[in-house]
């Protein structure tokens, strides 16, 4: 996969996290807010048929406000739908009503989603929140690892779903130390003690087994299972086919790990590398690799911060532009319509919150009321200007360790440099 495609896919990611944020922070009173999920091979004329019967229905409410806030958001979707002929290549969704806002207020929203893959249902739902399950499946990674690690003593079992690695639990065993108690023989010391191996082994294989052939949608987006381990431990396991067969036809190595309870599931994905390559979470740990060995140069080409990044994209000498998936920025153009004072600054925003209701306070020169003047996310603008130097751009999940930290140490965001500036 090409590095342009790549942050595409990673940029459309991050789109489309912050839309269902934005959406599932949205409330309605009562069951006031409609979703609508119309896949591809639904005619839009029947579509609008129910609508137009559910808008009848509506007589049936006994709440005015209620009653006229659903029949508004119908008559909106109606006319949105107007536009088309036919469904999308992958189907839509939309989700209209009269949402909360501040003071008690209440605003007509309506929003048309096309999601990134197909909606394989037909859906219309009223309640006071949205419903957005569908399109979270979405977000689930269509490429799924199985982690293993595993020595004599204990087993713990996991999944790599593109950058995130979810731990699920593991066991121990009762196999004795290899010092045997006074009064047994050592050669039947030793068989009880293979014999407890082997009991263990087998525990391991079912449960193994329980567990990854339980993912959904596991003859499709199961891509195989990783083990590790110490040597002859893991060699043992695999060699003894304690999984099942559909299992153990996916296992794609064997690899060496220090560790083999939670901890040892990323030094499994560390090891595995070659057999993982081209995945994202692998790309991703190699930019922040580099990334660190660059600041702990006396004279390293790193930079982190909003002040000094932005300092270094307007000279033109970030190589490589970090943002992290969890930034949730705008920079914002503040104006005084009195006097003409223009400001700039990057604030925080929750989801579902509006920049303009924000107070500014008064004008520093004329003491004027502060207006919103233009918003950009913040990812949008620094984004652009690394355009400008011909900067490449890493969106960085935070869903591994070292995409975790570039946003809780360096505020999520960060750059390789060209050459260094001062800044």
């Amino acid at each position: 996969m090409s590095e342009a495609v790549e942050h595409d896919d990673a940029r459309r990611r991050y789109e489309f996290k912050k839309m269902l944020e934005r959406l599932e922070a949205k409330e309605g009173s009562g069951t006031e807010l409609i979703s609508l999920y119309i896949p591809p091979d639904k005619q839009i004329y029947d579509v609008t048929a129910q609508l137009r019967d559910e808008f009848g229905q509506c007589a049936n409410i006994k709440s005015k406000q209620t009653r006229t806030n659903v029949q508004s958001a119908i008559s909106s979707i109606l006319a949105r739908l107007k536009y088309y002929n036919k469904p999308p290549e992958e189907g839509m969704a939309v989700f209209c009503g009269s949402v909360n806002k501040h003071g008690d207020r209440q605003d007509l929203e309506c929003d048309v989603v096309l999601p990134p893959q197909p909606i394989n249902l037909y859906l219309y739902r009223c309640s006071s929140k949205f419903e957005l399950e569908p399109l979270r499946d979405m977000l689930e990674e269509k490429a799924v690892y199985g982690l293993l690690v595993l020595d004599r003593r204990e087993a713990y079992w996991g999944f790599l779903r593109g950058n995130r690695i979810d731990p699920i639990g593991g066991t121990t065993s009762t196999v004795p130390g290899k010092q045997r108690k006074g009064g047994q023989s050592s050669i039947r010391f030793e068989r009880l003690r293979l014999i407890a191996i082997n009991d263990f082994y087998k525990k391991v294989g079912e449960r193994s087994s329980e567990i990854f052939l339980s993912e959904k949608d596991y003859f499709n987006r199961f891509k195989g299972l990783l083990i590790g381990g110490p040597s002859p431990t893991k060699e043992e396991f695999e060699q003894g086919q304690f999984l099942h067969h559909e299992v153990q036809k996916r296992v794609l190595g064997l690899f060496d790990v220090a560790y083999t309870n939670e901890s040892g599931l990323p030094e499994l994905v560390d090891a595995a590398e070659d057999v993982l390559k081209g995945q994202t979470v692998i790309e991703e740990k190699h930019i922040m690799e580099r990334f660190f060995k660059e600041l702990v140069k006396d004279n390293g080409l790193a930079a982190y911060g909003e002040q000094s990044v932005r300092a270094n994209l307007e000279l033109g000498s970030v190589d490589m532009l970090l943002l992290s998936d969890k930034l949730r920025k705008s920079r914002l153009i503040i104006k005084c319509d009195a006097c003409g004072y223009t400001e700039q600054k990057t604030v925080q925003m929750e989801a579902g919150k509006d920049p303009s209701d924000l107070d500014f306070g008064p004008c520093p020169k004329c003491t004027s009321p502060l207006q919103l003047e233009e918003e950009f996310d913040i990812i949008d603008e620094l984004t652009q200007l690394a355009d400008q130097s011909n900067s490449s751009v890493s969106i960085i999940s935070d869903d591994f360790e070292e995409g975790s930290q570039l946003y809780s140490a360096f505020g999520g965001i960060a750059a390789i440099l060209r050459y260094r500036t001062g800044f």
